[in-house]
Formats: structure tokens, C-alpha cells, sequence
């Protein structure tokens, strides 16, 4: 059972490092040709930010990842240290482990800045179980900012993201309560609490706290389980010194299922 256990938690992380990687795509609305404006609402965006952002989630949906590539600029950056190169290898392995995902982005805001247009986006991707993923089912809500020149995103930033994997009958609901930003150095609290009586049932899980690095979405993190003494994961941790993005994961097993939860927290200057 623990081998089997290792296999889910690396396959786990390794998705949740590469998770909102998928939503790169679709998040740009942008197309070279369109009426520039100051600051707007969704409502007053042009129709072909609209529809391009449907075109892309449709792309998306469909795993094209060379529709999804036209829209990125060869010299394109990520605020994680992501480039174009890295990103297709992150979506080629994501679709391969999850070959039927679905995506929505929702326009929150845009504005121009000069031969620019900024783009606030929010973009959910949902995954029904598969083999190829071991039966576990994907849900992701990702908050980004892209900056796009000619048509093309020439950089983004992930604003604040979160996934849950679940799988078996019955997963447990688990409550996560994290900070979405603390100071550098600051004490803060990361609970993962279940939800529902435990009865006669034994709890398995873990914590894993680790910075939001280039090299950590291609290459999965392993993770040792240990036996809960109470209804879920408490645990005290420090941010570290210089301000970035950390991935605080949890993962919460019991007899007929097991949820895994990953969320962003931002690290930022006194």
C-alpha cells in the first residue's frame, strides 16, 4: 500500500506543480487590431477579446498545444521563470496524464498601456477521473495578469491559484486555511481540517511546503505519509527570507478515498 501511496503523491505533485501551467492559454485575449482604452469592465470589453478567450479555452479543452503556442511570443516569460520552451514540455506531460480537460476563463478586467493590453483572467479546468491519472479527478481555479503586444502574451503572472485532486469513492472533505500572502520571515498557520466524522477510521497525510521554481514542474517532489492523531494536518510555518511564491500542499487519506490540495501563498517585503 505505501508503494502505492508514493506512485499517487508523485504523480500528485508533479500535476500540481504543472497545474495552473495549463491555464497559460488560456488566458489571453488578445488580438493585434483591436480599439485601445483606458481601463474597463468585462462588460466593455471588444468582442474579440471575447471570443478569443473562447477559442483558446476550446483549443485548450481540445489539447492542441500548437493552437495553444501561437498566442505566446518567442521571448515570452513567466513570473515563476517559465519560457515558451518549458511551458509546451508542461502541457505535453499534463495531457498525457490528463487527456480530457476542460477550461473556462472568465475576462475580470483589461486595460491598455500603450502598444499593450493587460488582462486580468480567472480560469477554472476541471478533470473527470482516467486511467492515465490513476482515477484521480482535477479541479483547479487559477487567478492570472497577462500583458499582451501584437496578439502575443509576452508575460504573466500568477495572481493566486489553487488545486484539488480526489480520488476513491468517497474523498474527504478537507477545509484549507492559509494566508494568500505574508511578510517575509512572518509566522503563519497552515491547517487542512476534515470535514466529516472520522468514526472508526484511520487518518494518513502530510505537508509539504516548497518554493515556486522553474524546475519543480517537471520534476515531482516525494512525499512520506504518517498517521494523524486528529481530524486533519495543523501546522506552524516560517516564510522565508526573500520575497517569491510557495506551494503549500496538503494530502489527507482515509479507507475509502484521498483529497490533495496545493495552494499558492505570495511572499512579499516587509
Amino acid at each position: 500500500m505505501y508503494n502505492f501511496i508514493t506512485l499517487i503523491l508523485r504523480r500528485f505533485l508533479q500535476s500540481s506543480a504543472s497545474r495552473w501551467v495549463i491555464l497559460f492559454f488560456l488566458t489571453m485575449g488578445l488580438a493585434s487590431g483591436w480599439k485601445q482604452a483606458q481601463a474597463d469592465t468585462p462588460e466593455n470589453a471588444p468582442s474579440q477579446l471575447r471570443n478569443l478567450l473562447t477559442q483558446i479555452d476550446t483549443a485548450a479543452t481540445q489539447g492542441n498545444v500548437k493552437s495553444v503556442l501561437q498566442f505566446y511570443s518567442p521571448d515570452f516569460t513567466q513570473g515563476d521563470g517559465l519560457n515558451r520552451q518549458t511551458l509546451e514540455q508542461a502541457l505535453i506531460s499534463l495531457w498525457k496524464r490528463y487527456p480530457q480537460l476542460k477550461y473556462n476563463t472568465q475576462l475580470q478586467s483589461w486595460q491598455s498601456q500603450g502598444n499593450a493590453i493587460v488582462a486580468d483572467t480567472v480560469t477554472t479546468i476541471t478533470g473527470s477521473p482516467s486511467a492515465n491519472s490513476n482515477h484521480l479527478a482535477l479541479n483547479t481555479t487559477i487567478t492570472s495578469r497577462q500583458r499582451i503586444v501584437n496578439g502575443k502574451i509576452v508575460h504573466q503572472d500568477i495572481l493566486s491559484e489553487r488545486t484539488q485532486l480526489t480520488s476513491g469513492p468517497k474523498p474527504p472533505r478537507v477545509e484549507i486555511k492559509l494566508p494568500q500572502q505574508v511578510k517575509v520571515g512572518e509566522q503563519f498557520n497552515f491547517d487542512a481540517i476534515v470535514q466529516e466524522p472520522l468514526g472508526d477510521d484511520y487518518l494518513l497525510g502530510a505537508a509539504l511546503e516548497e518554493p515556486v521554481e522553474p524546475n519543480k514542474y517537471l520534476n515531482p517532489t516525494p512525499v512520506d505519509l504518517e498517521l494523524l492523531t486528529a481530524g486533519g494536518l495543523f501546522k506552524v510555518g516560517h516564510a522565508p527570507s526573500t520575497p517569491g511564491s510557495q506551494w503549500l500542499s496538503a494530502v489527507i487519506m482515509r479507507g475509502d478515498g484521498m483529497t490533495m490540495v496545493t495552494q499558492r501563498m505570495q511572499v512579499v517585503n516587509k
